[in-house]
């Protein structure tokens, strides 16, 4: 039973719409995004990299991999947590993210760390 909660990250999104960096006519909509990862398990682990799938509304997906977040590679010991903001474009006033961080444990053992799904949203598009 100790096991269940042995490596358990929790993340979660804070999205905010971007209207200077967005250009309707050109097709861009510019969100900004912060994460915050945190370790509710009880072991430490080390964030290594990452996978995101960003959506938009008619279909276009992007998919992003690298080391790390904006160049850091957080060791996060139980109860601990990291944020970060970073940004994205799509083509469309709304879309999705989603995704995952490849973390290590501290005993070596290698697991994913789910980004549930957010949404980017133009204010006021939608109810």
């Amino acid at each position: 039973m100790a096991n269940e909660k042995r490596h358990e990250i929790t993340v979660s999104a804070a999205v905010q719409y971007l209207p200077d960096q967005s250009s309707e006519k050109s097709g861009r909509y510019a969100f900004a995004y912060t994460i915050t990862i945190r370790n509710t398990g009880n072991a430490s682990a080390q964030l290594i990299s990452r996978h995101w799938v960003i959506t938009d509304s008619q279909g276009l997906v992007q998919e992003v991999r690298g080391l790390g977040v904006v160049g850091a590679q957080p060791v996060l010991r139980p109860g601990e947590h990291h944020e970060y903001s970073s940004g994205t474009a799509i083509a469309t006033p709304v879309g999705t993210m989603r995704g995952s961080y490849q973390m290590v444990a501290e005993d070596g053992t290698r697991f994913e760390a789910a980004i549930p799904e957010f949404t980017l949203s133009v204010p006021r598009v939608l109810h």
